[in-house]
């Protein structure tokens, strides 16, 4: 008896052994591989700053604000969804918190609940115009964008710096790493982390806590995946979606004032473009744009490696500013080519078991 049991055990452990991969875990394990080819090609062919840990982190302090507009992209994207406007929000928010602290006195927390305010407001707004009245989500997202460009025009047309005596001391807060590199004098230059690539950091924990832990994660993936299905399933599809916005919008808000934070400046054609970067990073990080399939961690690891890229372009001296273009236009082409032709073979497999 003894011995069918241990038979039993052994078997069903092979058969989990055997399990195939899931299409988010195998999408995110080919972006983590890539990154690291990418990063340790870099660090073979031009070594330098490639080898020094303060150019890895500085990869995270350039990008705080895109981890955050990336990972509330995400959420949208899974299920099913798109919004174009995060980048509008953003300077947005960024000017306003300006405008706020110099001229109307605003202490830093209340400029940081301004900031969640009008982020939570553009998510509600576009939420519930995609969700309940059923509007396309690129039209609604699209007005958002040229709504928060033109409001950011109104608030202020010319740059502005923060002259905020606390904002400025929150701004100089950073932790030291025990990484770094020994410089020609002798002295030892700590890598550093800034304040908001640890709120960044800490938003990537959060969101990836929520998607594989809670229902309303498990909600995002079924009402990407099959909305009719989840509808089924008694899963409430709209104020699913509703939510996933104005989670979305929340984290624009945030990303405003993280970025605002790495700047200490305001200015109306700042984060240009950063919208297009988030839904590269999304995709190339493992998330689909039907919906359904994607991971948290892919994000971050798509938006090192557009950083990657970047790097790379300006080691290898390409003049001209279109080159960074030309190269994340067709890494994003590549990975969605990719990520066609091994759901399809996955597919056409399970199909034949």
């Amino acid at each position: 008896m003894k011995k069918g049991i241990n038979t039993f055990n052994s078997r069903h452990t092979l058969e989990k052994r055997r399990e195939p991969m899931t299409d988010t875990n195998l999408l995110l394990s080919i972006t983590i591989g890539i990154f690291v080819l990418f990063y340790g090609f870099s660090m073979v062919k031009f070594g330098g700053g490639f080898l020094r840990p303060n150019q890895f982190f500085d990869i995270f302090n350039e990008n705080g604000a895109l981890i955050i507009i990336a990972c509330g992209l995400s959420v949208v994207m899974v299920a099913g969804g798109i919004d174009i406007s995060v980048g509008g929000v953003t300077s947005f928010v960024c000017m306003v918190s300006v405008v706020m602290l110099d001229d109307h006195g605003f202490s830093v927390a209340q400029t940081l609940l301004l900031a969640l305010g009008i982020g939570l407001a553009f998510g509600a707004a576009q939420g519930f115009l995609v969700s309940y009245l059923e509007i396309q989500p690129f039209i609604v997202s699209l007005a958002g964008m040229f709504f928060a460009r033109g409001a950011t025009t109104m608030v202020e047309v010319n740059p502005r710096t923060v002259q905020h005596v606390s904002f400025k001391a929150l701004r100089g807060v950073k932790l030291n790493l025990p990484f770094g590199y020994t410089a020609n004098n002798g002295n030892f230059i700590a890598a550093k982390l800034e304040l908001g690539v640890i709120i960044a950091l800490a938003i990537v924990i959060v969101i990836f806590i929520i998607l594989r832990w809670t229902k309303f994660g498990r909600s995002l993936y079924a009402v990407g995946g099959n909305s009719q299905s989840a509808l089924m399933l008694g899963i409430n599809v709209k104020r699913t979606r509703f939510c996933s916005y104005l989670l979305c919008g929340l984290l624009a808000g945030i990303a405003g004032f993280v970025y605002l934070l790495h700047t200490g400046s305001g200015s109306v054609t700042q984060f240009s473009g950063a919208e297009m970067k988030a839904i590269a990073s999304s995709i190339i990080g493992g998330t689909l744009l039907t919906g359904g399939v994607g991971n948290i961690i892919g994000t971050l690891f798509g938006v090192l490696l557009l950083a990657t890229i970047n790097l790379i372009v300006i080691a290898l001296k390409l003049k001209g500013p279109w080159w960074q273009g030309i190269t994340v236009g067709f890494m994003l082409s590549l990975f969605i080519i990719l990520q066609s032709v091994i759901l399809s073979y996955r597919n056409r497999r399970r199909a034949t078991i």
